[in-house]
C-alpha cells in the first residue's frame, strides 16, 4: 500500500505539471502565434474539456481495460500530447493536442482519487493531502522550469519536460507490484477489493433526498474552486505583467509562489481539517481566500502582489482535497462514483471559467477584470455556509454523517 501511496505521489506531481505548464507560457505562447488573451481562454477550455472528458469515461475505460490498464492509457496519451506541443505545430492542432493532454491527466487525476479514497479509510484527509502535497510541488516547479526556457527562449521545451515525467510515470506503473492492491487495479469489470471479496458495483450507489442535495451542492462548489484556481494559475502572470508591467519571467513566477504556498499548506490540512472538522476547515478556507481576492485588485506594488499571491496558495492548498473527502465521508458507500463525479464537475469549472477569465481580460477594464475572482470565491463562501449549516441541521443526513460523527471529525 506504501508502494502504491507513493506512486500515486508521483502521478499527482505529473498532473500538477500538466496542469500548470499551459498557462506558465502562456503570455509568450500567444505572442509566438500573434493570437489574444480570449483565444488563449479557449484553448485552456478545450484542455480542460479534454480532462472532463477523461473524467467521465475513465470508469468505462477501467472496467475494460483494469485501473492500471487505464492508467497506462493515459499516461500514455499524455506523453504523447505534450511532446506534440513541443514541436509548436499551427494553432488549430492545439485545439486537438489540447484535448488529448486534458483526457490524460484527467484519467489520472480521477482514477488514482478513486483508488486512495476507497483503500485508505482512516485519514483519508492525510493521505489525499500527501497526494495533493506533491501536486502542488509539480505545479510549483513547472514555472520555475519555464521561467527559466523563457529567459533562454526556449520556452517550448517546458513542454517536453512534461512528456518526459509522463512516460517516467508510465514505466512505474507498468512495472511495478502493488502486492494485495494488484487485485484491484487490473480487476476488469465490478470493482472487485484488495481481499478477494466478491466484486461489487459500487459504481450503483443511487443519489436519492438529501444525498442528491449533498452531491448538487459539491458540484457547484468544485466547478467554482476549480474554476477559480486554474483562473489564477492561468491568468496571474498576463495580469501581474498588464498591471505592474513586470517582466515575462518574473510574472511566470508568480504561479511557483501561489503553488509553493500551497504545497506547504498541503502538508498541515489533512492534520488540521481532522482536528478542527471538515465543513470548519472548509468555511475558514473559502472565507479567506475571499479576502485575499478582495484586497488584491489594490495592490500596486509587485511585493504586495506577491504577497497576497502567497496568502492565496496558503489559504486554498486544502481545499479540493478537504471537501472532496468530506463529500466522499457524507455520502459513504459511493466512493467509486462521487469523486469522478465531483473532479469532473471541476474539470467543467476550470474549462469555462477561464474561458470567462480570458474574455475578461479582453474585453474589460484590467481592475474590472480581477474583480471577477472576488466574485467566484464570494459563490464558495455561500456554498461552504450551506454545507455547514446543513451538516450542522442534519448531522444523521446519510451513513457517512454518521460515520463521521462517530469519528469525531465532523
Amino acid at each position: 500500500m506504501k508502494r502504491l501511496l507513493w506512486i500515486g505521489c508521483l502521478s499527482y506531481f505529473l498532473i500538477g505539471l500538466a496542469h500548470v505548464v499551459l498557462g506558465s507560457v502562456l503570455p509568450v505562447m500567444l505572442e509566438h502565434y500573434g493570437r489574444e488573451y480570449s483565444e488563449g481562454g479557449m484553448l485552456i477550455f478545450t484542455q480542460f474539456a479534454g480532462f472532463l472528458v477523461g473524467v467521465l469515461v475513465s470508469p468505462l475505460i477501467n472496467r475494460r481495460f483494469g485501473k492500471r490498464g487505464g492508467l497506462l492509457i493515459a499516461a500514455g496519451l499524455l506523453t504523447a500530447a505534450e511532446f506534440l506541443y513541443t514541436l509548436l505545430p499551427p494553432w488549430e492542432w492545439l485545439y486537438v493536442i489540447a484535448v488529448a493532454a486534458g483526457f490524460g491527466f484527467g484519467m489520472i487525476e480521477a482514477v488514482i482519487g478513486t483508488i486512495i479514497i476507497a483503500a485508505i479509510k482512516d485519514k483519508t484527509a492525510v493521505a489525499m493531502s500527501r497526494l495533493e502535497v506533491f501536486f502542488g510541488v509539480g505545479a510549483m516547479v513547472m514555472p520555475m522550469i519555464a521561467s527559466g526556457f523563457i529567459t533562454q527562449e526556449w520556452w517550448k521545451f517546458s513542454f517536453f519536460v512534461v512528456s518526459l515525467f509522463s512516460f517516467v510515470t508510465l514505466l512505474f506503473w507498468s512495472r511495478s507490484s502493488f502486492g494485495e492492491a494488484d487485485a484491484v487495479l487490473d480487476t476488469r469489470g465490478d470493482t472487485a477489493s484488495a481481499e478477494g471479496e466478491e466484486p461489487v458495483d459500487k459504481a450503483a450507489y443511487k443519489y436519492r433526498g438529501s444525498a442528491f442535495g449533498i452531491l448538487a451542492l459539491f458540484i457547484v462548489f468544485f466547478f467554482l474552486y476549480v474554476g477559480t484556481e486554474m483562473s489564477l494559475a492561468n491568468f496571474m502572470p498576463a495580469i501581474l505583467i498588464e498591471k505592474l508591467g513586470v517582466m515575462k519571467e518574473t510574472a511566470a513566477l508568480s504561479i511557483t509562489c501561489f503553488w509553493v504556498a500551497m504545497s506547504v499548506g498541503r502538508i498541515f490540512a489533512g492534520t488540521l481539517a481532522e482536528k478542527i472538522h471538515y465543513r470548519v476547515y472548509v468555511l475558514l478556507s473559502c472565507l479567506l481566500t475571499l479576502m485575499m481576492l478582495i484586497i488584491f485588485p489594490f495592490a500596486e506594488q509587485v511585493w504586495a502582489a506577491f504577497t497576497i499571491i502567497l496568502l492565496l496558495g496558503l489559504f486554498m492548498s486544502g481545499l479540493f482535497s478537504i471537501a472532496l473527502v468530506f463529500a466522499s465521508k457524507l455520502l459513504e458507500g459511493s466512493e467509486e462514483s462521487t469523486p469522478s463525479i465531483l473532479i469532473a464537475s471541476g474539470g467543467i469549472g476550470g474549462a469555462i471559467l477561464p474561458l470567462v477569465t480570458g474574455w475578461s481580460l479582453d474585453h474589460l477594464p484590467l481592475h474590472q477584470a480581477v474583480w471577477l475572482f472576488a466574485i467566484f470565491a464570494v459563490g464558495l463562501v455561500v456554498l461552504s455556509v450551506a454545507a455547514y449549516s446543513l451538516q450542522i441541521r442534519q448531522p444523521s443526513t446519510g451513513p457517512g454523517a454518521r460515520h463521521e460523527e462517530g469519528k469525531a471529525l465532523l
